[in-house]
């Protein structure tokens, strides 16, 4: 593939993507999008680290589970550590897998048993937040080209877009249910107590603070309860 057929074919995968219905099937489309559009690439999927623990999300087939769940075992490994320590390398390439790589030998050694050849990682993240990692397996050692890698780097940066846009989408509705509950709950206190809307919020308030308490936490009591 030479370069100009290469920007063609990342215009109509970007117009694609916009297309997608939900960040799932997003996701699914760029894990997808990379046996079409990345030279070599055999299979692929995304890594994400969450309180420590690796998730496995849109992988193309079951290899690329197998592997995330070997590099999470190992505690360790190319994408483990891009997506951990992604922002001092935010691209890992291992063009040829043998037993003799010092980084990552207990991975490299069992991948190749797996049958990878060669292998890419792309830190997925926005300006201020890191996410995980897309990766990028081949079966044939040196698979990979330069063309390859920027393919990678494309796809990973419409990923690290699609989480951003998930997460904010959790905040905003966690915001929202949060108000709703702190509402319930002021209006249970005002008819408990015959306190003003300004007073219950400061009964809630309070003991949120003396309690060390998050105020969605004791709104829920207050629900839970019926007063504190």
């Amino acid at each position: 593939m030479d370069w100009r057929d290469f920007g063609h074919r990342m215009a109509g995968m970007a117009q694609d993507l916009l297309a997608q219905g939900s960040v799932e099937t997003t996701l699914e489309r760029i894990t997808g999008s990379a046996t079409e559009l990345v030279d070599g690439c055999d299979a692929s999927g995304i890594l994400l680290l969450d309180h420590g623990r690796a998730r496995s999300l849109a992988p193309s087939c079951p290899l690329v589970e197998e592997l995330d769940r070997l590099q999470h075992r190992l505690g360790r490994g190319p994408c483990f550590g891009a997506a951990r320590h992604g922002v001092e390398e935010r691209v890992f390439r291992i063009p040829d897998l043998t037993p003799h790589e010092p980084r990552w030998p207990d991975f490299v050694s069992a991948a190749q048993a797996l049958g990878v050849g060669s292998m890419m990682g792309f830190l997925l993240f926005t300006e201020d937040e890191s996410f995980g990692a897309l990766n990028i397996y081949s079966r044939r050692p040196g698979a990979f080209s330069e063309i390859s890698e920027a393919a990678g780097i494309m796809l990973a940066s419409h990923a690290a877009v699609a989480l951003s846009s998930a997460r904010t989408h959790a905040q905003m509705q966690e915001a929202v249910a949060s108000r709703h509950r702190i509402g319930e709950a002021m209006g249970i206190l005002m008819a408990g107590r015959h306190l003003t809307e300004q007073q219950a919020f400061d009964v809630i308030r309070r003991y949120s603070q003396e309690t060390n308490t998050k105020l969605r936490e004791v709104a829920r009591l207050i629900c839970e309860r019926g007063s504190l």
